[in-house]
């Protein structure tokens, strides 16, 4: 700052005030002083500017999972799951213009603690929170800490906090009704873990839809929203109801798994059973036919919890948002 303020020929003080956009500036000094810092290329020292303002310009994507037979894959999914993906890209899309970093921190329940230790030490200003299974502490026990936070989804316990949902009982009821449409009359679906809001919701809308038009008997199984999962659920759908002739898939990825069972046990896709996704992620594109799927605007959502969580950060007083996005049908060969 002292070689730049050389440069400007003004004071140190005055540096300051145009690095912080301190609007009491003269514009010609303005100009002058940020050509000098664009020709000695100064660049504010992070670590020491974080003493004073005591932010650290990072917030945390913490993804939370529960204890299940697959947690072994863990990291390995949160890599290769197009959800955890996209939530990434519009989460750093969105904080970028704000010059903050995203730190991604996967957890499940034995590593609580860890997360929770991080996050009091003042590591980050607030808490991008992936969690919505019924019996994780951790959306509490962030809330308490009283750091700012924004959970992903309707949180499954009651919690004062901002969360950023889609409408998940109609996107069941647009894949009920468009299998409907087709002339599919024997419909069945696999569900997402029903312990946390999304699986018991799109299995509710779902089912409720199809209760209205008279379809009271529809045969479910519930999923784990991966792909090897998808598959034997499919199977054994088919194997015990073999007339299906609909089958809502409450995630992308299961419906490649059971478009591949479905396939293996001989049927035709759409034309002796036709699949709907839920999504619209690239599992859907990599599926064979191509799926028909909800889409969910994942981008936009993870978005829009960044621009509701820096608010809570600029103003940590403010009260609790929650925005609910709209799913839309998008038609395409499996359905």
């Amino acid at each position: 700052m002292d070689q730049v303020a050389e440069a400007a020929g003004v004071s140190r003080a005055t540096v300051s005030r145009v690095i912080n956009g301190a609007p009491s500036v003269d514009a010609k000094i303005r100009e002058i002083v940020q050509r000098a810092i664009a020709d000695t290329g100064y660049v504010p020292n992070v670590a020491a500017r974080s003493l004073v303002t005591r932010k650290s310009n990072s917030v945390a994507l913490v993804i939370s999972e529960p204890d299940r037979p697959h947690n072994s894959s863990f990291l390995n999914r949160i890599f290769t799951d197009p959800y955890f993906g996209r939530i990434t890209a519009g989460a750093t899309g969105a904080l970028r213009p704000h010059d903050v970093h995203l730190v991604i921190i996967p957890t499940d329940s034995t590593d609580h603690h860890h997360v929770i230790r991080y996050l009091r030490q003042g590591h980050v200003d607030g808490v991008l929170l992936i969690s919505s299974h019924e019996q994780d502490p951790l959306p509490r026990q962030v809330h308490e800490l009283g750091i700012p936070a924004v959970v992903s989804a309707r949180p499954a316990s009651p919690l004062a906090a901002s969360f950023v949902d889609v409408d998940q009982r109609l996107g069941a009821r647009l894949a009920a009704e468009h299998l409907l449409s087709r002339g599919c009359r024997r419909l069945a679906t696999i569900s997402g873990p029903l312990d946390i809001p999304a699986g018991s919701d799109r299995l509710d809308g779902f089912r409720s839809f199809l209760a209205n038009r008279g379809l009271g008997d529809v045969p479910s199984i519930e999923g784990d929203f991966t792909r090897h999962g998808g598959e034997e659920c499919a199977r054994r759908l088919l194997t015990e109801h073999p007339d299906i002739d609909g089958l809502f898939v409450a995630s992308d990825l299961m419906s490649e798994g059971a478009l591949r069972a479905v396939q293996d046990l001989g049927r035709r896709v759409p034309d002796d059973v036709a699949v709907v996704g839920f999504d619209d992620s690239s599992a859907a594109l990599d599926c064979r036919p191509l799926l028909t799927t909800i889409r969910q605007p994942v981008e936009e959502m993870a978005a829009e919890m960044a621009e509701v969580l820096m608010a809570h950060i600029a103003a940590p007083g403010r009260l609790p948002r929650s925005v609910t996005f709209q799913p839309t049908l998008v038609i395409r060969e499996s359905a």
